[in-house]
């Protein structure tokens, strides 16, 4: 099936043959279906806090942190090519849409506008307008979206990256350290560490806070290997394999990594300004909060378990209403102990006001329970999608994980896998069509194995930019 180079290519991305071979039988047999039981609702799988219980769960992190190391991490790779698509498809091809005339009409309500006017020649019209936004001047349409700037102040506009920074220092620190950390791109790392050392000093006095600010890549030995409509083996015009990026789920390596005892998730693009952000940092520490009372329950109900103490229906209890895992009728201490010795994530969920996104689903698991998980419409049967419109709620990316055991060890958190998990999407090279394969997605199936627990927020917390005009949106400006 290999070639002697393929063995080397296959090598130099630290595979081996059989792992290729099983990304081939993935593309294959296919990936299965989740088994979705019903979408999560308040009351059943989603957690509504009111106002009393926001507070003491905000109160119970604040007087935990200092004792934490707190981590919060950024995916933020990858080129913001798709936040610029219309306007590519503008410059590239002559088609203008609604969306062309929306941003030129609104062009100096941007917070890039200065810079863009710095470098636009007098006589430019709306395609060269346009083309020093993606290209040339700007060059936005080739960098990531934490290098593009979103919002303006009066002192001066900041890039995605740095709202990061403002709100690390509001919910993050810990004994007056900010941790962060960014997975980037090989090839957007300088530009990130330049922007960086200018502007971490800023921030460093304007908050009282110092940075410890960390990087990664996503690890070559998650690439996945491309094949043909077929499912033979892609090879480009000199023979070689194509690997390919095995998307954001491949990060689950990176996140193993950090050290930690709770982790902040948050995409890059999802940041508001200050004005707006005290319902974000008000919510990331209540989901905190919640965690850290779960955590500490979950590992009393342990060593009880450990020391013959337990009561286990009482613990049985604590399982199904406060962990929302479902027991099937028989169960024993050696269920429960399985079930408690997991990772836990709380994960925030916004109403449903038709955003994009995958959803809350309870799901039935192999072991006879069930539990919480986040499922994106292509892992739904499409007999089983009328489901996902009747949820009541969608991911917007808001999670806290605890990542150490009872003992205080770390977890391994790629033991907490769903490796029958996954996405084939049909993509092309060179103008060769081609089937692709991603991993099981970060907060997808990379986390199916975590003790899920999610909590009603406010849509004020959520304010993506997956298109440039986003950033005419009121949560921008």
């Amino acid at each position: 099936m290999f070639t002697p180079q393929d063995l080397k290519q296959i090598a130099d991305h630290g595979l081996t043959p059989e792992r290729v071979e099983e990304q081939v039988e993935n593309f294959r047999r296919g990936f299965p279906f989740l088994k979705v039981v019903r979408a999560a609702s308040p009351g059943d799988g989603v957690l509504v806090l009111d106002g009393a219980e926001v507070d003491a769960a905000v109160a119970r992190y604040d007087a935990a942190v200092a004792g934490l190391r707190v981590v919060k991490f950024v995916p933020a790779s990858g080129a913001a090519t798709r936040m610029f698509k219309e306007l590519f498809e503008f410059v590239n091809e002559g088609k203008r849409g609604k969306g062309i005339d929306v941003l030129l009409e609104n062009i100096e309500r941007f917070a890039f506008w200065p810079e863009l006017r710095a470098v636009l020649p007098p006589e430019a019209d709306d395609r060269a307008t346009v083309d020093a936004i993606v290209n040339g001047g700007l060059n936005y349409g080739h960098k990531p979206k934490g290098l593009v700037t979103f919002h303006a102040y009066p002192d001066g506009a900041r890039k995605a990256v740095e709202e990061h920074l403002v709100e690390g220092a509001a919910y993050a620190a810990s004994n007056g350290v900010v941790r962060l950390h960014f997975t980037v791109s090989p090839e957007h790392m300088e530009a990130f560490r330049t922007l960086l050392a200018e502007k971490v000093p800023q921030y460093e006095a304007r908050y009282g806070v110092r940075y410890d600010i960390s990087f990664s890549v996503q690890k070559p030995a998650t690439d996945t290997v491309a094949v043909n409509p077929d499912n033979t083996l892609f090879r480009q015009e000199d023979g070689s394999l194509l690997f390919r990026p095995a998307g954001h789920g491949a990060l689950i390596e990176n996140l193993n990594e950090i050290d930690a005892d709770l982790i902040f998730i948050k995409n890059i693009d999802n940041v508001t300004t200050d004005a707006r952000r005290g319902d974000t940092v008000r919510y990331k520490k209540a989901l905190a909060g919640v965690l850290i009372d779960l955590q500490r329950e979950a590992f009393d109900c342990l060593r009880a378990i450990d020391a013959g103490t337990a009561d286990l229906d009482a613990v049985a209890r604590f399982v199904e209403t406060r962990l929302c895992v479902m027991l099937p009728e028989s169960y024993d201490a050696a269920l429960l102990r399985a079930v408690l010795d997991r990772p836990i994530r709380v994960c925030g969920m916004v109403r449903n006001e038709g955003e994009p996104g995958g959803g809350p689903f309870w799901v039935a698991n192999p072991d006879g329970t069930e539990s919480l998980q986040i499922a994106e419409s292509s892992q739904i049967a499409p007999a089983d999608l009328p489901l996902m419109k009747s949820a009541t709620h969608f991911n917007p990316v808001d999670l806290v994980c605890g990542v150490r055991d009872a003992q205080g060890g770390h977890f391994d958190l790629r033991r907490y896998v769903d490796p029958a998990t996954g996405f084939i999407s049909s993509k092309s090279s060179g103008g060769r069509e081609l089937r692709a394969q991603e991993l099981p997605g970060l907060w997808n199936g990379s986390m199916a194995r975590w003790n899920t627990v999610f909590v009603d927020v406010p849509v004020s917390t959520f304010s993506p930019v997956k298109v440039v005009q986003d950033l005419l949106r009121p949560q921008h400006q």
